[in-house]
């Protein structure tokens, strides 16, 4: 199968690259500043707000699946318009297409939500994301769109390194704000699972432990054996921010219908 990952550059997108590679795929990966550091990935530059070349690109590669991931926080051009010039040209080469959102979407409330949810975003990026969902969605109803929280992994995770950087008093972790993180690499092969199958519509992809991003940063002080005595938190009012707080997806469907376990965050960063 020939896959293409557009946004393979992040994080997420080198993991999905890395695990197709080792399954035995033709992988195709985009980047648009920084490079691909996947063996074995085929790499291609890329605007995605430029829907010709979006396009002109897929018909090129003609691949079977199409892998959605870029994202630039604050810009409206990348996250949303991107996704739906992705989704256009998978379409119109008839490509399988997952789509990665996140749990953004959310204006954040006690209770978990579950997959089928309407967007309410109360910021911005938030917005971005419900928009490309909703662009993807129109576009590509046979679409798989996940739905995703904070994503940790080794040090080169955002999360982690926000973490180590507020255990050594250089940033503030918040109290009462709940999110899911799930494992890249757990992650990723989710979102294998799915360009295997025929799932259409959004599918939640949590861990299954919902932490404060203050309970995270004591969970990374275990791990790396760091002090945590000195982890900065205060509750997100605070901040002055305007963002969701508790967050909780209910991942229980992807839970049955993928092979991919998403493991909670307190075992994957048991020490």
């Amino acid at each position: 199968m020939t896959l293409l990952v557009v946004g393979a550059s992040g994080y997420l997108g080198g993991e999905v690259c890395r695990q197709a590679v080792a399954a035995g795929h033709r992988v195709v990966g985009t980047y648009h500043s920084a490079g691909i550091d996947v063996p074995g990935v085929e790499a291609r530059r890329l605007d995605v707000t430029d829907r010709r070349a979006v396009g002109e690109l897929v018909a090129r590669v003609r691949p079977e699946a199409v892998v959605g991931t870029p994202y630039r926080y604050g810009e409206w051009a990348v996250t949303a318009d991107g996704a739906a010039n992705v989704a256009y040209a998978a379409a119109e080469a008839g490509a399988r297409l997952v789509h990665l959102s996140s749990d953004a979407v959310h204006a954040g409330r006690p209770e978990p939500y579950g997959d089928d949810e309407a967007p309410e975003p109360v910021f911005a990026y938030g917005a971005a994301k419900a928009a490309a969902e909703t662009a993807v969605r129109a576009i590509d109803p046979g679409a798989a769109l996940v739905r995703t929280s904070l994503i940790v992994g080794d040090e080169r995770s955002k999360q982690i390194r926000l973490c180590l950087d507020a255990l050594a008093g250089g940033a503030t972790l918040y109290t009462d704000e709940v999110r899911c993180p799930v494992h890249v690499a757990d992650l990723a092969g989710a979102v294998l699972d799915l360009v295997g199958n025929q799932y259409a519509g959004l599918l939640n992809a949590g861990g299954a432990d919902g932490v404060s991003r203050a309970e995270l940063g004591l969970l990374v002080a275990a791990r790396f054996g760091l002090d945590p005595a000195g982890l900065r938190t205060a509750p997100v009012a605070s901040s002055g921010l305007v963002r969701p707080a508790v967050v909780r997806l209910d991942s229980s469907r992807a839970a049955a219908l993928l092979p991919t376990r998403l493991r909670g965050v307190r075992e994957l960063l048991a020490a």
